[in-house]
């Protein structure tokens, strides 16, 4: 059954008492199947990293092969975002979520069964490739199932549960590890999705943008070439050399795709990403801003795991589990940061969120080879109130910049800064933590013979391979190595702390003031809410606001 129907070519907006009252009542449990969905999006991304050490053993996976290993998944989902966003709102968002949960499924599948470091790097990338059809497709059906006073609570519970996803699984990988071989991290994936796949085909509604644009193929093979050449520059430079002639090679071509994009988006017809956008501060502020929180967590989280692990000797499951208080803050402190910007307002909750972000990451520095647990919290918990207070504030800021009609673009834009962040935080901190690595232990083992040097240098895990097999002349390169290692994380924690808190600083003056949608913007954006976004049933309607 279909009411609510507007006319074909009505100029009336969808408004909020329009929700079909079927969809209404059960927003919350769309909600709960929604951040299902998400879950397994956001755990598929972070599960990888406590597996990281054992990687490096079990298929003697150099530092570059691991990054790739994390970075593979979110920078195929960074490049397909807005064309899976488009697709969402052409084709229908609910069969997008759906095709794109079965594919993450079969990806999972092969990478359990996965024999080399190649293999689990493409299965990632399939990965990727299924996220990027099933994030967007959740946000963009969560702003048209809330009315619009309940929207930012909602938004908050699905960033709460992005972030604490994030932390949550290591803990559920720790376990696995501790019980299971490293492939089980991705077969766990595989009853979660069937049940998300059911409950989504039970309880989310149809979606659809009636408007007909054609995909943009060439925007979308421009920004892949261009983030992809950008990542591989900055995860191989320290190998290669920063002013070698691969690096800049490279870096050329990922300037040159990037820059091409842009041209490119400026003039075609129907762009990917509108740059029109980026001149509402709200949109391109809260864009950097997402990214950089993003370039800390997920930063952060390739260089704890191994920090846990390899230097303080903690079991995967225990380096899980000792990031359980940040998904508990995040979990606990969502639901409360809409309250916090209605009171003072996202330009000013913002900056702060960054500012303490920046200090965890400064406390963060501090981590030597035998730091108490104490200390760590004094780092963990500032990171992870830093980022709830900015991270929902901030989603609402670029989903408000869009109509409520194209909330396809809001959202791929949002889940695309948060996947390019990431991803540029493990290549950018793991390349800075790298090469200060490689510079501090080449002096302990310049007397060692030319490929045992090397097999250490690639890493810790394989520094602490060598040293194993040295015996008692072993425990002086193990230390060497550890104290080379805790020095690259300094650094890099240090580097991280000071471009989250620069972007601290420029939020607290580039964000308007005031709520997150200005005077007059609201009604701008309504005016074309009607023609865009709503949820039709099976797509027979070509126009005007249908919920069923």
């Amino acid at each position: 059954m279909v009411v609510g129907i507007s006319g074909a070519g009505s100029e009336h907006p969808m408004h909020d008492d329009e929700i079909h009252p079927d969809v209404l009542n059960r927003r919350w449990a769309i909600l709960g199947v929604l951040c299902l969905s998400l879950v397994i999006v956001i755990i598929g991304n972070t599960s990888l990293n406590v597996a990281i050490p054992v990687l490096a053993k079990d298929l003697n996976a150099s530092t570059s092969q691991l990054q790739w290993m994390v970075d593979a998944y979110s920078l195929v989902f960074a490049g397909l975002l807005f064309a899976a966003g488009t697709v969402g709102d052409r084709y229908g968002r609910k069969g997008v979520l759906q095709f794109g949960l079965g594919l993450f499924l079969l990806s999972a599948a092969v990478a359990t069964a996965a024999d080399s470091t190649g293999l689990v790097i493409a299965s990632r990338a399939v990965m990727g490739v299924a996220a990027a059809f099933v994030m967007p497709a959740t946000l963009s059906i969560l702003t048209n199932v809330f009315p619009s006073h309940e929207r930012p609570k909602a938004i908050a519970v699905w960033a709460g549960i992005s972030g604490a996803g994030a932390a949550l699984g290591p803990i559920i990988s720790g376990w696995l590890l501790n019980h299971y071989w490293w492939g089980s991290v991705f077969l766990v994936n595989v009853p979660v999705i069937l049940v998300a796949m059911v409950l989504g085909a039970v309880f989310v509604p149809k979606s659809k943008n009636p408007e007909e644009h054609p995909v943009d193929l060439l925007g979308v093979l421009l920004s892949i070439v261009g983030l992809s050449a950008l990542v591989y520059a900055i995860i191989e430079a320290p190998n290669w050399g920063w002013t070698s002639p691969s690096a800049i090679g490279v870096f050329a071509v990922a300037v040159t795709a990037l820059v091409g994009f842009a041209l490119w988006e400026m003039r075609a017809e129907f762009p990917m990403l509108d740059l029109r956008l980026f001149r509402d501060r709200r949109f391109s502020v809260a864009s950097a801003g997402m990214a950089l929180i993003f370039f800390a967590m997920f930063g952060t989280f390739f260089m704890v795991a191994q920090y846990f692990q390899m230097v303080l000797g903690y079991s995967p499951l225990d380096s899980g589990l000792l990031m359980l208080p940040w998904a508990a803050v995040m979990m606990v402190l969502s639901p409360m940061v809409p309250g916090l910007v209605a009171r003072f307002g996202a330009h000013r909750v913002v900056p702060v969120g960054l500012a303490v972000t920046a200090l965890g990451l400064w406390v963060f520095s501090w981590f030597d080879v035998d730091t108490s647990l104490a200390m760590i919290y004094v780092s963990v918990i500032p990171l992870a109130v830093g980022m709830t207070l900015s991270m929902t504030p901030l989603t609402t800021l670029i989903m408000s910049s869009v109509p409520l009609g194209k909330a396809g673009v809001g959202s791929a834009m949002n889940d695309t800064t948060r996947e390019l962040g990431g991803a540029l935080g493990v290549a950018i901190l793991g390349s800075v933590m790298s090469s200060v690595y490689v510079s501090n232990l080449a002096p302990s083992i310049e007397d060692l013979p030319a490929p045992v040097r090397e097999i250490a240098g690639d890493g810790l895990a394989g520094a602490l391979g060598v040293a194993a097999e040295l015996g008692e002349a072993g425990k002086a390169v193990s230390a060497a190595a550890m104290h080379a290692f805790v020095d690259g994380l300094s650094v890099a924690a240090i580097s991280g702390a000071v471009v989250v808190l620069v972007a601290a600083v420029a939020s607290w003056f580039l964000l308007p003031a005031g709520h997150d949608v200005p005077p007059g913007a609201q009604a701008e954006a309504s005016a074309e809410e009607g023609a865009a976004g709503e949820l039709i049933d099976e797509g027979v309607l070509e126009a005007g606001p249908v919920i069923h």
